[in-house]
């Protein structure tokens, strides 16, 4: 069907971009034979109710259905799924909400505040890079934060293992602006010209290189602004070179859809799904999220994290979180997924040669080994800083 209704083409330009087959597109309903799992669908948008699902993500033969199942719904269904009660207990997303409220806080001090990519000046506080500053003031909340495995295999789903986690959290006060409507990073952050010197092939394998995430830190009624999404817009291939076109943003705004949340919910989307930060029009709601934004072992993340620094500020309250059983194996892992680098490459391979495999032992291998043998603080420390040497140049 794809190639009947988009000729093969080496580049895309924006002045050929269609948009009636655009609109053929998006006009798709959710079959709901393809996705068994959700509980609902909303808005041709499945909905998965993570409290009867999360026991099945120990099961690695259940694991992988689920996991499957997302990834289609994300590459060839609706581009975006919800995860309604990815965090079981919420009391975590309130430690960290304060916590990320007196960081909004004290950057405003001392700067201007943070920017947005596609929003207005002053309608948002941001915190850049909010994966490593929660590490950073409280290790024990971040541990508890990312040991989340439902958030863990929807990543694995679309990225497979070894992913790169950042986040950002976005804070929409009242009366804060809708964004433009855009698709993300890689392609999507490019100027329009940079954009269409990428051929064809390489506009299809960008969306494969992120999966977008945002988390719900407090209740987000519609009124308050939620992502607006247009579902199925991820499948049309000349995406990038169209999103800035006026057509395609006048049928944006026609035909997208929202979906409220709840604290602790979790919604995941396709980069390439056609989607903005909605309006908040709500007289008292001052809307969070923390945008999370990971990144394929295979791609460049956007933001630079000093993972050394966060495995050594997490590795002794992940140590006790082994020994007083507070975590489970699966949960301990999806933290250390989160903070820690899971790839092997780039390295130094004169100082940093393979041993026993393909290739050296990675960040993540090393966290987990360290807990194994309760290796001390100090011991840790010293093992990381020498794999830090060995890696560079």
């Amino acid at each position: 069907m794809k190639d009947q209704i988009e000729p093969k083409v080496g580049y895309f330009e924006t002045a050929a971009c269609d948009l009636n087959v655009f609109q053929t597109l998006i006009e798709q309903s959710l079959d709901r034979v393809s996705v068994p799992h959700a509980f609902d669908i909303q808005e041709n948008t499945p909905i998965y109710d993570m409290e009867k699902l999360r026991a099945s993500l120990e099961d690695k033969e259940l694991r992988r259905k689920i996991m499957a199942e997302w990834a289609h719904v994300l590459m060839h269904g609706a581009g975006v799924l919800v995860l309604r009660g990815a965090y079981a207990e919420t009391a975590v997303l309130d430690e960290a909400t304060s916590i990320y409220e007196a960081i909004i806080a004290q950057e405003k001090l001392a700067s201007d505040g943070g920017g947005d990519h596609f929003a207005a000046s002053g309608s948002n506080d941001r915190i850049w890079n909010s994966l490593q500053k929660l590490c950073e003031n409280a290790p024990d909340v971040f541990l508890r934060y990312f040991a989340n495995t439902s958030i863990a295999a929807v990543c694995e789903a679309w990225l497979g293992p070894n992913y790169q986690m950042t986040a950002q959290v976005n804070l929409v006060h009242p009366g804060g602006a809708a964004q433009q409507v855009h698709r993300d990073y890689h392609l999507g952050f490019q100027t329009a010209e940079i954009s269409s010197d990428y051929p064809a092939h390489v506009h299809d394998l960008s969306p494969a290189l992120t999966l977008q995430g945002a988390v719900a830190h407090c209740d987000m009624p519609i009124e308050s602004g939620p992502t607006k999404l247009l579902p199925f817009s991820q499948l049309y291939r000349a995406g990038y070179a169209a999103w800035r076109r006026p057509d395609f943003q006048t049928l944006f705004e026609e035909r997208h859809i929202q979906l409220p949340l709840t604290k602790g919910d979790a919604l995941f989307f396709n980069p390439a799904l056609f989607h903005a930060a909605g309006a908040n029009t709500s007289e008292n709601i001052h809307r969070m999220a923390n945008l999370l934004q990971v990144s394929s072992a295979f791609g460049r993340a956007m933001e630079t994290v000093d993972r050394r620094k966060m495995c050594k500020l997490l590795y002794p309250f992940a140590l006790e979180s082994r020994n007083d059983g507070t975590l489970n194996a699966s949960e301990l892992a999806a933290t250390i997924a989160a903070a820690a680098e899971g790839y092997s490459f780039p390295t130094n391979l004169d100082r940093d040669p393979p041993k026993g495999g393909l290739a050296p032992e990675t960040q993540q291998a090393l966290f987990a080994r360290a807990i194994a043998e309760s290796m001390n603080d100090q011991e840790f420390a010293s093992h990381l800083d020498q794999m830090s040497a060995k890696q560079t140049a």
